[in-house]
């Protein structure tokens, strides 16, 4: 069987900037964007020559806000990979948009050019804390779009950004019943967190109280779980994105653009890589932490055997073993023969729990 891989294409440029957004992305005005989606698919050429075995099962295009760029590009893009390598015949192509990036017809558009999923930026859903977000869409834009986004497209998800500040835990509930009226097929829910260096933390923007954002997190996970939207991972519900689901089982990822990282096997060894053409290998520890990182979000866990054959070291041999066992007495996770996974209560304290294990 061919080693399955995803394809990260990182689109840098916004509209404008979220003053919450600490990922690599740039207000500016993409002025050569022709030229720049050439140079995309000559690094897809380069890293295709490093893993012409592996199969694609998902292309993710993310940013930044890469529904900015036009359609004829993002489907060249696709050609590209398509043409390269050997594709799943169930391959997922999402794309992340947000209500008002583009023109009239950009989600009709959208699938036309290739893109089978779609993931809204909706982030709140009201106008004031809309506003207060930096977003430039209005509540009727984004209502708007998610009718147009279910139209067109059969695998469909929103963000939304709970814990904002002096948020009340019944708004927060109104917001999430009315999320699950839309009918979609995932949500993915992402606490406020300040940032360093973001127009919040400059500007002295506290985050919720701790116990009231936990509080909005167990609202979340039971009325979800119970209303068509099982988690499946820290922050997300529903039909699991196949691309993402990719990064938390430590599938190997090539990442294209400015920002864009990646992870792939050549040889038997791991590599990161990171834009331009960057390649670094990574030690046996350096990646056992990461696949605990990474495989602790999800709510299946780490399976120790697959742990093994992707680091080359043992499970419980490298984690803290006296740690492991009074996070497991605290309920905290699930530890067995074969797997570790958190438990409910862990999911809220999951940065301990990865601390303790690779202290």
């Amino acid at each position: 069987m061919p080693n399955t891989i995803g394809i990260y294409i990182h689109w840098p440029f916004c509209r404008s900037k979220c003053p919450y957004c600490d990922f690599y992305s740039s207000a500016q005005k993409c002025n050569n964007e022709d030229e720049l989606i050439e140079q995309y698919c000559q690094d897809l050429e380069y890293y295709h020559s490093l893993s012409d075995n592996d199969q694609v099962r998902s292309i993710f295009f993310g940013g930044g806000t890469p529904s900015l760029i036009k359609p004829q590009n993002i489907e060249k893009l696709i050609d590209t990979v398509t043409s390269l390598w050997s594709c799943s015949p169930q391959i997922e192509v999402s794309l992340e948009a947000n209500p008002n990036s583009n023109h009239p017809h950009m989600f009709q558009d959208l699938k036309i050019a290739g893109i089978n999923r779609l993931s809204l930026g909706i982030q709140a859903l009201n106008d004031a804390d809309l506003k207060f977000l930096g977003r430039t869409h209005k509540l009727s834009e984004a209502l708007h779009a998610i009718e147009e986004v279910t139209t067109f497209f059969n695998n469909h998800s929103i963000d939304l950004i709970y814990a904002r500040p002096n948020q009340k835990i019944e708004n927060w509930q109104q917001e999430l019943k009315q999320a699950v009226s839309f009918g979609l097929k995932h949500i993915s829910l992402y606490q406020l967190t300040i940032e360093e260096n973001t127009v919040f933390a400059k500007k002295g923007i506290k985050a919720l109280e701790e116990n009231a954002a936990a509080e909005m997190y167990t609202f979340t996970q039971e009325y979800l779980n119970t209303h068509g939207y099982p988690q499946y991972e820290i922050s997300n519900f529903g039909q699991p994105c196949l691309h993402n689901c990719g990064y938390w089982q430590g599938e190997d990822y090539i990442g294209v653009g400015a920002g864009a990282h990646g992870r792939i096997h050549i040889d038997n060894k791991i590599f990161a890589t990171t834009h331009p053409r960057q390649l670094e290998e990574l030690t046996s520890q350096e990646r056992a932490e990461e696949l605990i990182i990474m495989g602790l979000r999800i709510l299946e866990g780490i399976n120790k055997k697959h742990f093994s054959e992707q680091c080359g070291l043992n499970f419980d041999s490298f984690v803290n073993l006296e740690k492991l066992h009074t996070l497991a007495s605290q309920n905290l996770i699930i530890n067995t023969t074969e797997k570790i996974r958190p438990t409910t209560k862990g999911l809220l304290v999951l940065n301990k729990i990865i601390e303790d294990l690779c202290c």
